[in-house]
């Protein structure tokens, strides 16, 4: 039997675990937290429970796809429900303290094309051919793309990819900002098709048009949510990487990557093996202990940099120091957890408040001289919008993300027992801002629970590179087969999953990558997703 060590227990690394013990492999996954999940992680305190990671359920095919792999479904795993509304888009007050009427984006493509038609006469038909197009390369991306692993040309010679070259050259070379001007001229219906280049890890101005496929996801097919939160998805991957026969250890830090002999190669090229693991254990108070794990395959799903700078030998390394400093990192982020006294009727499950001056916004978090905006345009979630079990009666529960540098010298929040003044003061302006753009004038008198985390958070509890909060940004140089893949190119018997290699961020994007380093190891070299075996069904 195949042994296989997995580093790290977040989605990547449970979903490869689920994957590969139900191939047959004996599967040890090395967590160096105290829980499962990773960036998807879970804060309570005082009867509220905060997902502290993802919280848009989106690419619904995607999950249905993985849950069927392991012969189940994503209904049979999770309760999901609609949002309605999808979303409500906040704008910056005029200088003299105005405010301006929020955009709700509902449910159903027909009422989100009257809206737009509502705000801007002649949108509604800009935006079906917007969202025609969206649809095509979504279909494409999941069908030659996203489950790519990459390894033969003759993938892409596809009649129907080529004959989506034209439209795909033009949405390569022109960014998704530009793209959504030449068909829109409202600002602000432009900021809702251009913003999903942040969940991306990238500036609008720099993210490929080919990007604006995210419009399908949640204007046409609508946004869900799993009931109990993404801490519920954890819960559902970790049960079923067990049921297929996994060992996960927490507490187990994996600090060294062990290659041996040479394994000969074609045209008489050599590459050193996996041989095993070195992690450390630790059990509260005591010293942690070392350990040795032999491995015939290593699989990490901890960030790429920290696997390749800190847990392989310089010589095993396929991207050292060097390559990063040619990289361009993804935002970080302030991330504020609010229990709040009373309804706020204001916020729906979803909203966003956009900054006037979009180009200096991101300009302060990715450009040369960079600072935490202020303001800033961000993130709330509102899940006591839906689910009733997250906050307690008469109270709801507030995720707020703040996207900042990648920059750990910004500090990091509450959660660990200490907090920066840059990130406490982020939090207070992101309070403020929520407070006067929704018209909720005692919103700070009302919160009843605070607590905060921020970049140096992400560098200590994910060795996030930078401190960021998701990864490489999605620019063109590092996305589909420019992004590191998943396998190294050192080392035999290394594999890679999770949002720092192909085919990139988001939860959908871990699912996938578990499936590529499965095509890996079996050596299937197909451009789309696994055939789904016979079902079995998976009772849990």
């Amino acid at each position: 039997m195949t042994h296989t060590v997995i580093i790290g227990a977040g989605i990547a690394g449970l979903a490869t675990a689920a994957l590969l013990a139900r191939e047959g492999h004996e599967v040890t996954v090395l967590e160096k937290n105290s829980r499962v999940g990773g960036r998807a992680g879970t804060f309570e305190q005082d009867g509220f429970r905060f997902d502290t990671g993802p919280s848009w359920y989106l690419m619904p095919r995607v999950f249905e796809h993985f849950f069927n792999l392991l012969g189940t479904s994503a209904e049979e795993q999770l309760d999901l429900q609609f949002i309605e509304p999808g979303y409500r888009v906040f704008s910056e007050p005029t200088p003299n303290g105005q405010r301006r009427d929020p955009l709700t984006i509902p449910l159903g493509k027909s009422r989100v094309l009257q809206t737009f038609e509502s705000v801007e006469p002649g949108s509604a038909a800009e935006l079906h051919d917007y969202l025609a197009s969206a649809s095509r390369t979504t279909e494409l991306a999941e069908r030659y793309f996203l489950y790519n692993p990459f390894t033969r040309l003759q993938s892409l010679l596809k009649p129907e990819v080529l004959s989506g070259v034209p439209e795909l050259v033009r949405l390569l070379a022109n960014s998704l900002e530009s793209h959504a001007a030449r068909k829109f001229a409202d600002p602000v219906l432009r900021q809702v098709l251009g913003y999903p280049a942040v969940f991306l890890g990238t500036n609008p101005a720099d993210a490929p048009a080919m990007y604006h496929l995210m419009s399908a996801l949640d204007l046409d097919e609508g946004v869900r949510y799993p009931m109990g939160g993404f801490w519920f998805l954890v819960e559902r991957l970790e049960a079923l990487a067990r049921s297929a026969g996994a060992r996960i250890i927490t507490n187990a830090e994996v600090v060294r990557i062990h290659t041996g002999r040479n394994t000969p190669l074609r045209r008489g090229s050599k590459q050193r093996k996996v041989e095993g693991v070195t992690w450390s254990i630790s059990t509260g108070d005591e010293r942690p202990t070392e350990r040795y794990e032999p491995a015939d395959i290593i699989v990490s799903g901890a960030d790429l940099h920290h696997t390749e700078t800190r847990l392989l030998s310089q010589q095993d390394q396929s991207f050292p120091e060097r390559w990063w400093r040619r990289r361009t990192s993804g935002p970080g982020a302030v991330i504020a957890l609010l229990g709040v006294q009373g309804k706020l009727p204001q916020l729906p499950h979803h909203s966003l408040f956009f900054t006037k001056d979009w180009a200096a916004n991101f300009d302060a978090i990715f450009g040369k001289k960079t600072r935490i905006p202020d303001p800033a345009s961000i993130y709330v979630c509102k899940p006591s919008a839906t689910d009733s079990s997250v906050a307690p009666e008469d109270h709801e529960n507030l995720f707020v993300l703040i996207p900042v540098p990648a920059d750990p010298e910004i500090g990091g929040g509450t959660v660990h027992g200490g907090s920066s003044p840059l990130v406490e003061r982020a939090v207070d302006s992101a309070i403020d801002q929520i407070a006067e753009w929704a018209g909720i004038s005692d919103l700070h008198e009302r919160v009843v629970v605070r607590e905060s985390l921020g970049p140096k958070d992400f560098e200590q509890d994910y060795y996030s590179w930078r401190g960021g909060m998701l990864g490489p940004a999605h620019i063109l140089s590092q996305s589909a087969m420019f992004r590191p893949q998943n396998a190294s190119k050192k080392v035999a018997g290394l594999y890679y999953a999770g949002a720092t290699t192909a085919p990139g961020v988001g939860v959908p994007m871990c699912l996938i990558s578990a499936e590529l380093v499965l095509k890996r190891i079996r050596g299937d070299h197909s451009p789309g997703p696994l055939p789904v075996p016979d079902r079995v069904g998976v009772s849990l």
